[in-house]
């Protein structure tokens, strides 16, 4: 039981740290950001649980884990009455990159680099209206991670949003801490 209580409590840590909203007026360099709480309050993992690798075999399927992911924020969705979103490629694939970045220690826990996160995802998809993220990290299930962030306003006003599009990526070091990307798109 005390394994299953620090989880909850690292999650419920880790979802008030950082979340990150950003409403894209169409046009170059006209964003404006509005974050839904501080980053400076953010604890990143210890040096000791940032050691990137591939997760080994019989692991977690990454893969699965991001799809179980998005079906939980899609069904808390619908029992708010709002429509699911849909996988964006594009967005999955920056969120990995992303992910693996902070695994790998390359960038810090945050949110670092998301207008060109954004940038790069409308190079394939076209043009989105909103755009925001959430971030995460710790030796969670898919379950224990939404939950936390629903019970995280910021990271709830993004699952909430107007939004229509998903990406999340994953990426796993060898403590096996997990680090969460989902990227909210509307187009």
């Amino acid at each position: 039981m005390f394994s299953k209580l620090s989880k909850l409590t690292l999650v419920i840590a880790i979802v008030a740290a950082a979340s990150c909203n950003r409403n894209i007026q169409k046009g170059p360099s006209s964003t404006t950001s509005s974050p839904n709480t501080s980053s400076s309050s953010s604890t990143p993992p210890s040096s000791a649980d940032n050691v990137p690798s591939e997760p080994s075999k019989g692991d977690i399927s990454m893969s699965g884990m991001e799809a179980e992911i998005l079906d939980n924020i899609n069904q808390y969705r619908a029992s708010i009455g709002k429509p699911a979103m849909k996988n964006a490629p594009a967005a999955s694939a920056e969120a990995a990159k992303h992910s693996a970045s902070m695994a790998s220690k390359s960038s810090g826990f945050g949110h670092a680099g998301f207008k060109i996160r954004i940038t790069n995802i409308t190079r394939q998809i076209g043009p989105v209206s909103a755009a925001a993220e959430n971030v995460a990290y710790g030796k969670l299930t898919a379950r224990e991670v939404v939950d936390g962030w629903i019970k995280s306003p910021g990271h709830k006003k993004n699952i909430e949003g107007v939004y229509t599009l998903s990406g999340i990526g994953l990426a796993k070091n060898d403590k096996g801490v997990i680090f969460f990307t989902q990227i909210f798109l509307k187009k």
